[in-house]
């Protein structure tokens, strides 16, 4: 059951205000000063929305999900971000090379579920190069890679080719054995465990599918679930283990630099668990 706004506002209070001091001194690499088109940031912002830090987007793009809790903010929140900017699958390639940047080498992506940094121009499908892999697994919901949930940026990173393959279409949870070229990752027959610092990463790109998604638009209602066989159907589990990655892994500066990229740079939407994370136990 979702904890009351309170508890949930103290949880987050120092870790997102932390992460929100981090992001203000970082440089977004390759995007634009400027907010996406109609956008408005506010000088000041005013008390966020469902409890929790404030953000500058509080009174502008989360306006319809002020005083929002359960499954009122969800629906609030869907109605913000569908309003997207679809690219192509081929589009994400480049796309990745710059949300994904290393910010110690420019030349380099980082890469999801080991930190690896590579070379941008390794992208591909050999072993040593990197590729696109889809956090919420393509084949839960089969929605493939047309434009959509299959090309949206906000679940996609790039990932080593053989620790994609080891991941697969699995759901998310604890354990199994350590994965090869993944330090700190685990899998076994039927979950993948990201390293600790990816943990929440995960847990807030499949929430926003399961809030971007509802089924109103030609694709898929995904949802989460406490499922660790999920398949094809379209949900994604574990959703408890999920919300305790959120918790323990709050945003960190990588992350919030990410979600302005998409922002202003391409898609004109928002992972509004990265800015509000205490939205998910407000949500689930």
């Amino acid at each position: 059951m979702p904890s009351s706004p309170a508890a949930s506002a103290r949880r987050w209070k120092l870790p997102v205000l932390a992460a929100a001091v981090l992001l203000a001194g970082a440089a977004v690499p390759g995007a634009a000063a400027a907010p996406a088109p109609g956008a408005t940031v506010p000088a000041t912002a005013s008390a966020a929305p469902a409890g929790g830090a404030v953000t500058a987007y509080d009174d502008t793009y989360y306006a319809a999900a002020a005083g929002k809790t359960g499954t009122a903010l969800k629906s609030a929140l869907h109605s913000v971000i569908r309003n997207q900017t679809k690219i192509s699958y081929s589009a994400v390639w480049d796309a990745l090379k710059t949300t994904d940047q290393d910010p110690a080498n420019s030349a380099n992506v980082r890469l999801l579920y080991s930190g690896a940094s590579r070379s941008k121009t390794l992208n591909g499908g050999d072993v040593g190069d990197w590729n696109r892999e889809h956090v919420w697994a393509q084949s839960h919901g089969d929605f493939g890679t047309s434009a959509g949930p299959g090309t949206d940026l906000h679940h996609l990173r790039p990932c080593d080719v053989q620790v994609n393959s080891v991941r697969g279409n699995k759901d998310f949870d604890t354990g199994g054995s350590a994965v090869g070229g993944a330090p700190g990752s685990y899998t076994d027959s039927n979950s993948f465990e990201p390293r600790a610092a990816d943990k929440g990463d995960v847990a807030r790109m499949i929430l926003y599918m399961a809030v971007r998604y509802e089924g109103t638009d030609g694709w898929p209602d995904l949802e989460p679930n406490d499922a660790v066989t999920n398949g094809t159907v379209p949900f994604h589990g574990r959703l408890s283990v999920l919300k305790q990655w959120n918790e323990q892994d709050p945003p960190d500066a990588f992350e919030r630099n990410r979600n302005e990229l998409i922002y202003n740079r391409y898609q004109h939407n928002r992972n509004p668990f990265i800015d509000h994370p205490e939205w998910v136990e407000s949500i689930w």
